[in-house]
């Protein structure tokens, strides 16, 4: 019925997630509020992780891109889930660390890391440094060596595939701001030079080539590009890189028309084109990494608000405005995203009506949805909007002076809180 197994309706017509009534947490947490689902969130890292076993006979590692959702529980459970996590910034490192995540498992990305950030990296021995550019590569060696230490690194590469998404998320193409293009030589000359300086180890290759990607053509495609510039680096220096890693993108449903491919089959495909690709070759199988992040949390995410006020125009459309908006969810004003809303406590009905879904912000722009149908609705109901575990709460901002949401994780009837509502207070602790 749901865009995610782990939501049901119970016996009240009230929407559940992981078997807790969203109704009840809504009245004792406030509105709005993230709902997550942790057994979820769990069962798609473990899925990941069989596949590796699976496919790969164990020679990979699964990375969580935390950019989607990263706070200290989640790194908390992507460590016990045994994956790895991707950060992008202090910040997202900084969290990895205060709970002991394993640094040897850390992915640090970034197109424009600060001299502080690597120095961040080189100090807590931070497992792969993905370098985006030269001049990175050329601090980040003069930072290990004024340490005494070496930095493990891979390079990322534009592998110029268009993945047929938004513009806004593809970048894998030579016009991205992101990685060292094939077509120029300058990732060639990226490999040279990180080969030549001591303090750095290169071990490997990074692409990406977009976000929510419905088919394995373009991973196929990106698999085997990457495949023939590490072997066209064997011949040309003599060096096998090992490592290969071939970012995410994996999509997930927002709205129940969304065709989805397992991810084991979608990574079965294009594992058997880089074998395949492999020994046609005569190159080695690289140790694989792959990055997921919106595939693990996405669809583990709900979104509650309360319904304000409904306001008809009569011909033209139906307003519900609801208590949060793009402060805590701007992917509708980025991107258009499209999303299914359910109100919560009507979720036995039919959706009858066709609204457009509006937040609070003093902008005509904030908008949560469009000609969406939802059960009708009245002032005081709760209206859920799903699929929104990826990319809301990271993105989120105190525009209006809002304060952020709090986050609930729930699981199997029980439900815990894992980050607070911000206050008031906390808005304005750093104005001076």
């Amino acid at each position: 019925m749901y865009v995610s197994d782990g939501l049901t309706v119970n016996a009240s017509g009230h929407l559940c997630v992981s078997g807790c009534d969203t109704v009840a947490l809504a009245k004792e947490y406030g509105t709005p509020l993230y709902i997550f689902d942790e057994a979820l969130i769990r069962a798609n890292l473990r899925a990941f992780r069989a596949a590796i076993e699976e496919i790969y006979g164990g020679n990979g590692l699964v990375i969580y891109a935390s950019k989607a959702f990263n706070c200290k529980e989640l790194c908390r459970i992507t460590m016990q889930e045994g994956a790895g996590l991707d950060v992008v910034s202090g910040g997202e490192l900084y969290t990895a660390l205060s709970v002991g995540f394993p640094v040897d498992k850390i992915v640090f990305h970034g197109n424009n890391k600060t001299y502080d950030e690597l120095v961040m990296a080189v100090d807590n021995n931070v497992g792969r440094v993905i370098v985006d550019n030269i001049t990175e590569l050329e601090t980040l060696d003069a930072i290990a060596r004024s340490k005494g230490k070496t930095v493990g690194i891979m390079l990322r590469i534009k592998p110029g595939i268009d993945a047929h998404t938004h513009d806004f998320v593809r970048t894998g193409q030579i016009d991205s701001k992101f990685g060292f293009a094939l077509e120029t030589g300058e990732a060639m000359a990226a490999v040279k030079e990180a080969l030549g300086m001591p303090n750095l180890k290169l071990r490997g290759l990074h692409c990406h080539i977009g976000s929510q990607i419905f088919a394995p053509d373009p991973f196929v495609l990106a698999a085997e590009v990457m495949l023939d510039f590490m072997h066209l680096v064997q011949m040309e220096t003599g060096t096998v890189l090992q490592e290969l890693n071939l970012g995410g993108g994996f999509s997930i449903k927002y709205l129940e028309s969304d065709p989805l491919m397992p991810y084991n089959d979608f990574m079965r495909t294009v594992a058997h084109a880089l074998k395949e690709k492999a020994q046609s070759l005569g190159f080695p199988m690289p140790f694989v990494l792959i990055e997921p992040g919106r595939s693990i949390v996405g669809a583990a995410g709900v979104t509650v608000y309360t319904v304000g006020s409904v306001k008809t125009i009569p011909g033209i459309r139906t307003f519900v405005s609801v208590d949060g908006g793009m402060g805590d969810n701007p992917r509708y004003a980025l991107y258009q995203s499209a999303y299914e809303l359910v109100c919560a406590n009507k979720a036995d009905q039919p959706r009858s009506t066709r609204i457009t879904l509006a937040g609070k912000c003093c902008e005509s722009g904030d908008l949560i949805q469009e000609n969406a149908p939802l059960q009708p609705v009245v002032p005081g109901d709760y209206v859920a909007v799903l699929s929104t575990g990826a990319y809301t709460y990271s993105m989120a901002s105190n525009y209006n002076r809002i304060p952020r949401l709090p986050v609930i994780l729930a699981n199997e009837g029980k439900a815990r809180m894992i980050i607070k509502r911000e206050t008031y207070e906390q808005l304005i602790e750093n104005d001076l």
